[in-house]
């Protein structure tokens, strides 16, 4: 069993719905062979999807960067989370979404044979950031960035990310900050957002960051609180000297890291810029 997840928990799988504890892939996908495709973390509030075309979007460009034909347009994708929605245990959830290239004969090369992809979906709960956390903020520690070169794409090929993560874990704290070449990229799971002097600052987006929903939505926000907002490298030094620091993903939503390698970042509480950016954010889900 999965801790959280009952096992008559419905989930989709290659056009039917079925128990968690009844779906099954071949050993052959190439998913699990290669971490050949794609995926994509939904959030959903009291039944409602929240930035469900920006989160096609995104989909749609990863199956495009690694050559994989939609198996649904636009409708049926919104269709499959609707009946995936339906079928969660709560509310308010996380809608996973994977789709790789299918089944086929190890090989590295892309299959010459006609294949279908695997198409996976299921609804997790989810439990958004409480106001204790939103209060404390999170502790950080920084990494050198390790993974390739196409972290825009929102590939399986997670194993840079979950031992980034683990790298976390050991140290005790909730997040890293990852740096390549004296710059920030990205968290193990997160975007990472600078304050310096009122204005909010984003590293540029390439192909050493995956570009977050809320990646375009802080935008939004910073323009309708007024705070200036600027994309550009970001050399550790200004991350270090920030006033503040804040990150960023569909589980964290908008959250203030207050201490980076054990020293406090500004006064060690979550600022100014942060409280007026999650204030926009809260009114985005209760306008859904």
């Amino acid at each position: 069993m999965i801790p959280g997840m009952p096992g008559d928990s419905q989930v989709y799988l290659n056009g039917d719905f079925t128990r968690l504890d009844e779906a099954k892939i071949s050993v052959l996908d190439r998913g699990f062979i290669f971490g050949d495709g794609i995926y994509e973390v939904v959030p959903v509030y009291d039944g409602k999807v929240f930035r469900m075309n920006e989160h096609l979007d995104r989909l749609d460009r990863s199956l495009k960067a690694i050559r994989i034909a939609s198996p649904f347009d636009r409708s049926g994708w919104i269709g499959l989370i609707d009946q995936l929605v339906a079928r969660a245990s709560a509310p308010t959830c996380l809608v996973y979404l994977q789709i790789t290239r299918g089944v086929a004969r190890r090989d590295h090369g892309f299959p010459t044979e006609p294949v279908t992809p695997t198409v996976f979906g299921m609804a997790t709960p989810f439990a958004p950031p409480t106001p204790a956390q939103r209060a404390r903020g999170v502790a950080t520690i920084s990494i050198p960035d390790e993974r390739w070169l196409h972290c825009e794409i929102k590939s399986v090929s997670l194993l840079g990310n979950v031992l980034a993560k683990q790298a976390a874990v050991e140290a005790g704290v909730e997040e890293v900050l990852q740096f390549r070449d004296g710059f920030l990229s990205e968290g193990a799971s997160s975007n990472i957002w600078v304050v310096r002097d009122g204005t909010l600052l984003a590293p540029p987006k390439n192909n050493l960051i995956l570009e977050g929903i809320r990646y375009g939505l802080m935008g939004e926000l910073a323009a309708a609180a007024g705070v200036p907002f600027e994309m550009r490298p970001l050399p550790r030094a200004e991350v270090e000297s920030a006033d503040e620091i804040l990150i960023t993903s569909a589980t964290k939503e908008v959250l203030a890291v207050t201490e980076l390698d054990g020293r406090p970042v500004g006064d060690g509480k979550p600022g100014p810029v942060f409280a007026l950016l999650r204030a926009g954010y809260d009114a985005r889900i209760a306008a859904l």
